[in-house]
C-alpha cells in the first residue's frame, strides 16, 4: 500500500510507502495520503509525522504512465494536488516530516506545508523541471523567492541542481539537518514531546504563523499562479518532449518552444 498510517500515544504517523518509485505520488496515492489525514484528524490527533520509507521522501509526481500529450497538468495542480496541500497546511494539530534523499515538485509541497521539517544532510531539495520543459510547482516559487533571493530561485530553476539537505537549512528552507541514519529518530522524539504540550497554544501560534506568512509570499496566490502556468506549458513541444525523455530514459532534445 502506497500510503499507511498509524495512530499511538496522540502522534499519527503518515509513511509514503512506495519506495521503488522514491514514493513518487500518483492520482490514487495522493487519494490515500488524504484520506490518512482525515483519519488523524478524526482521532484528534496531537501531533502529526509525515515521512517516506526507503532512499527518498517523494520524487514528486509518478509521470511513468502520464500521456504527455494528452496531460492535464494545470487540472492535476488545481484539483489533486492544491487541496492535499490546504489539507495538510490546515491540518489541526503541529505537524512535522522528516525527509530523506529526493524532495522535489509535489514532495517539496508536502514540506512547505508541514509546519517544522527535518532533513537528512544529505537530502536533495530543488527544481528537476528544467529537464522536463515544465517549471516548478507545489509553492516552490514562493519558498525559494522569499528565503533564497530571485537570483538564486532562478538560478536552481534554470539548471536543474540541486540542494543538499545541510545547504537548504543553511539557506533558511527547513527547520534543522541531521545525519540520515538518526533523523527518524530525532523527528520522532521531538514529534512525541510536542504532543504532550499545550496543544491549544500551538495551534494560536500556527494559525498566526500561517496569516503573516501568507500575507508576506502570498503562498497559494503564488501557488495558483504556478498552476496556470504548468497548465500553459503541458501544450507545448518542450513538455511532451521532456515526459517522452524522461519515461524512455534518455537525455531530452527541446527546441525551446514558447507558451
Amino acid at each position: 500500500m502506497p500510503v499507511e498510517v498509524t495512530i499511538a500515544d496522540g502522534v499519527a504517523e503518515i509513511v509514503l510507502n512506495d519506495p521503488a518509485k522514491l514514493n513518487a505520488l500518483d492520482e490514487s496515492a495522493i487519494a490515500g495520503l488524504s484520506s490518512a489525514l482525515t483519519e488523524a484528524h478524526e482521532a484528534g490527533v496531537r501531533a502529526l509525522l509525515l515521512r517516506g520509507e526507503g532512499r527518498a521522501f517523494c520524487a514528486g509526481r509518478d509521470i511513468s504512465g502520464v500521456d504527455p500529450a494528452t496531460d492535464d497538468a494545470r487540472g492535476y495542480l488545481d484539483d489533486v494536488v492544491t487541496p492535499l496541500l490546504r489539507q495538510l497546511a490546515s491540518f489541526p494539530a503541529p505537524t512535522f516530516a522528516a525527509a530523506q534523499g529526493a524532495c522535489l515538485g509535489v514532495g517539496l509541497g508536502l514540506l512547505i506545508a508541514t509546519d517544522v521539517v527535518y532533513v537528512a544532510e544529505t537530502a536533495k531539495i530543488g527544481s528537476p523541471f528544467a529537464n522536463l520543459g515544465a517549471t516548478l510547482d507545489s509553492g516552490g516559487h514562493a519558498l525559494f523567492v522569499e528565503r533564497l533571493g530571485a537570483h538564486r530561485t532562478l538560478d536552481l530553476i534554470y539548471t536543474a541542481e540541486l540542494m543538499s539537505g545541510a545547504e537548504a537549512v543553511a539557506a533558511g528552507l527547513f527547520s534543522r539537518a541531521v545525519p540520515e541514519d538518526s533523523l527518524l529518530e530525532f523527528t520522532r522524539e521531538r514529534v512525541a514531546k510536542v504532543a504532550t504540550g499545550a496543544t491549544g497554544a500551538f495551534l494560536a501560534s500556527k494559525a498566526l504563523v500561517a496569516r503573516l506568512r501568507d500575507e508576506r509570499i502570498g503562498l497559494w496566490t503564488s501557488l495558483a499562479d504556478e498552476n496556470a502556468a504548468q497548465g500553459a506549458l503541458c501544450a507545448t513541444d518542450d513538455y511532451r518532449e521532456g515526459f517522452a525523455a524522461f519515461q524512455q530514459k534518455r537525455r531530452p532534445v527541446f527546441t525551446g518552444t514558447r507558451v
